[in-house]
């Protein structure tokens, strides 16, 4: 008698098994995120994390049992699926309404003028990366993951302080070459 065989992956059991406990805060990244976005804008908090999930899933290395690293991991997949999602959309439609964030370290609502186009951010923070490789993770990790400053410095495994200054250099920096473009 032939027996079929089951195979789970244990990478997809291992997030599985803290996903409910990593729901609320990844929902409260991606609604961050969302909070940038245009008004139209056709995905919602929930598909992001969603999107991000399934993302999560085909990951091998990551270590599930460390919250900061899938956090972190997670906000970057977030911020990648609204950027090709952005690029698509102005692929349709050439001008028109950019997607908007904001350097702030608020997480209150900023005026138009305090926020800047989500392509420029990208381009500049490539740039930034290119640079000073930990000053792009953070700003990375902060403008569109919504970490705080503890999360992100454990994700990195650099200290607090470390991660403070390197956001303040990061933002400076990103400031003055956002100025200009």
């Amino acid at each position: 008698m032939a027996t079929d065989s089951i195979h789970t992956d244990p990478n997809k059991d291992s997030l599985d098994a803290i996903m409910p406990a990593l729901y609320e805060e990844l929902y409260k990244i991606a609604s961050g995120f969302m909070r940038h976005e245009r008004g139209a804008h056709t995905l919602q908090p929930t598909a992001l994390v969603h999107e991000a999930y399934m993302r999560l899933m085909t990951q091998h290395h990551l270590d599930f049992s460390n919250r900061s690293q899938v956090l972190g991991v997670a906000a970057k997949m977030m911020r990648r699926i609204l950027l090709n999602h952005e690029e698509k959309r102005q692929a349709e439609k050439r001008g028109g309404d950019f997607t908007r964030v904001s350097l702030s370290d608020s997480s209150e609502p900023v005026s138009e003028e305090q926020t800047v186009q989500l392509i420029h951010v990208d381009e500049v923070l490539r740039r930034l990366s290119a640079v000073d490789s930990r000053q792009g993770d953070i700003a990375e990790l902060r403008i569109f993951g919504g970490l705080t400053t503890e999360e992100s410095a454990e994700y990195l495994g650099v200290s607090t302080t470390t991660a403070h200054r390197d956001w303040v250099t990061a933002r400076l920096w990103l400031t003055r070459e956002l100025g200009r473009s």
